[in-house]
């Protein structure tokens, strides 16, 4: 090991040895059970393993890349969303703070192990400079883009605004292109749809995907607008597959439909003593009218504050499946050379008292000092209507119109229905989605499947075809032979009955997917919210002022 290396690992570790040094001298130390002794104790413990390592270890290894490893071994033991943030990561954390990052408009995404533009947000510059859905990402600047450093894109496309960026992309499996695209500052919208639903109604449908710091102004400003054109007479909050993001966010959203000074959220740490409660703050601007929200497990954090609360106050019907079950809160603290740690810091309770996490991750583990003890525990919500803590918030109605099917989720593991959608784009310029035949649909999308080589077998046919491979070497394997066949046939008739079964489901995916590269942003959605049975289920929810009353103990 050459000497400037050797000096830096020595500065490198010179803090960490000298820590519990200090803590002795200054009187910190007072018991072995003390728990500045074991921190101060592990510390000279791990930077002695460290040192040692790195002096003495056969190979030669990177004194950062091996530290770092440390720490993120160290966190494994806690919960998934205790994580060190490299100086890399900066701008997610800026990202998620701030709601704005410098780049071209882009959301990636793996479809086929390639590189592939998902979506294309209106307005920047890779939709104004002619990227397209579909378009495989090659390189960016000169940097080769493949499967393996997919992880660090964001990193390379991302950028100071004002800047350039070079995009080399491959189209139709032969054109390969160039763009130079001008970096500006991309704003995050928390809101994807707001508007009247159906079109000619009093009712609002308002699609939330993120909790940023913009959210609830977001949602004000929208709703004020819609106001203006039409009295608003009842709203459905989708909040399905909403991942969360911000706790001030959260009870500001929360504050938009609760009575200003209803208490929204509270946080608990490990001093259970110290409670923050946090209250709805203004007037709301959608007060007392019918509220659907619509949830599943895909809404989280974030999302199960906004629908926890809403509950609690008996605000509005939550419909869906149950939520992911996250009730912690982190804090993001930062460290020294740009790096910071997000940590757990507490947990959230909803109005009634109740802790909606799902996980405990105390559980049979040496790292904590004692189990959390999860039990499912009713509570009352203000109309006294049992709602119950742990494992995420059930909804008022479960509703699940998702289709479970292993030939489909095969379609769209392999992005067969998005390639369909691309190849049909290139093909076909124009479309008038009012004439669209579906029969002519399901026709074409067939004969792509064929073209691809995707044949109707699903994982039933698959075990057939592993278990023919391993007998068909003993003696009486031909007196099997014909059965094995049989079964195989009949299967595949079962698989594309199955296709014929899920046919409306199937058209409303593809008809959702050409729409992206047809039809503006707005239009699409329509497209996709007219395919939605769980949203005409809510609207005729909304419409019976009984039973929405009735299930929120309600009397009018």
């Amino acid at each position: 090991m050459n000497r400037e290396k050797s000096e830096m690992i020595k500065k490198s570790i010179w803090v960490l040895i000298i820590t519990p040094f200090i803590l002795f001298f200054f009187g910190f130390v007072v018991s072995k059970t003390d728990v500045y002794f074991e921190v101060a104790k592990n510390i000279d413990i791990f930077t002695r393993v460290y040192k040692e390592i790195a002096f003495n270890y056969v190979e030669d290894i990177s004194p950062e890349q091996f530290l770092r490893a440390g720490i993120r071994g160290m966190l494994s033991t806690l919960d998934p969303y205790t994580v060190f943030i490299d100086e890399k990561r900066k701008d997610d954390i800026d990202l998620l703070t701030n709601g704005k990052y410098g780049g071209v408009g882009v959301s990636i995404g793996l479809r086929d192990e390639k590189i592939t533009i998902l979506e294309l947000m209106d307005g920047y510059a890779a939709q104004r400079q002619g990227i397209m859905i579909g378009d495989i990402i090659l390189k960016v600047d000169s940097v080769l883009i493949n499967i393996d450093n997919f992880d660090d894109i964001s990193l390379h496309v991302k950028g100071k605004p004002g800047t350039f960026v070079g995009i080399t992309i491959l189209r139709n499996t032969k054109d390969t292109l160039q763009f130079n695209l001008l970096r500006e500052e991309i704003i995050i919208k928390n809101i994807s749809f707001c508007d009247f639903y159906p079109e000619e109604s009093n009712n609002v449908y308002i699609k939330l995907i993120g909790f940023g710091r913009s959210s609830g102004e977001e949602l004000k400003k929208a709703t004020l607008e819609l106001k203006k054109k039409k009295e608003i007479k009842s709203v459905i909050l989708d909040l399905r597959g909403n991942p969360g993001g911000l706790l001030d966010a959260a009870v500001e959203v929360s504050g938009k439909f609760l009575k200003k000074g209803e208490l929204i959220v509270s946080t608990k740490g490990r001093d259970t003593t110290n409670i923050k409660y946090y209250y709805s703050q203004q007037e709301p601007v959608l007060p007392e009218i019918p509220l659907v929200v619509l949830v599943n497990e895909g809404s989280a954090s974030a999302s199960e504050i906004v629908a926890g609360a809403l509950q609690d106050h008996d605000r509005g019907l939550i419909i869906g499946t149950k939520t992911f079950g996250k009730g912690l809160v982190q804090t993001i603290t930062p460290l020294s050379y740009n790096t910071s740690l997000k940590i757990t810091t507490s947990k959230y309770y909803t109005p009634s008292g109740r802790s909606i996490q799902k996980i405990d991750y105390s559980k049979k583990n040496p790292v904590f000092t004692k189990e959390d003890g999860h039990l499912v525990t009713p509570y009352l919500t203000d109309n006294k209507r049992v709602v119950y803590s742990w494992g995420g918030i059930t909804p008022d109605s479960i509703m699940n119109f998702e289709v479970r099917s292993d030939l489909l989720s095969e379609l769209f593991a392999k992005g067969l229905i998005f390639k369909f959608a691309t190849e049909y784009h290139e093909v076909n310029k124009e479309i008038n989605f009012d004439k669209l035949s579906q029969e002519k649909l399901i026709s074409d999308f067939l004969k792509f499947l064929k073209k691809e080589n995707f044949e109707l077998k699903g994982k039933g046919y698959s075990l057939i075809d592993n278990f023919d491979s391993e007998v068909k070497d003993l003696n009486k394997y031909s007196q099997i032979k014909n059965e094995i066949t049989k079964i195989k046939e009949e299967l595949s008739k079962i698989y594309f009955d199955e296709l014929s079964v899920h046919k409306e489901y199937l058209i409303g995916e593809i008809t959702d997917e050409l729409s992206k590269r047809y039809l503006s942003k707005e239009k699409s959605f329509v497209i996709k919210l007219n395919n939605d049975r769980l949203i005409k289920e809510s609207i005729n929810m909304l419409q019976n002022d009984y039973n929405y009353y009735k299930v929120l103990n309600r009397v009018r």
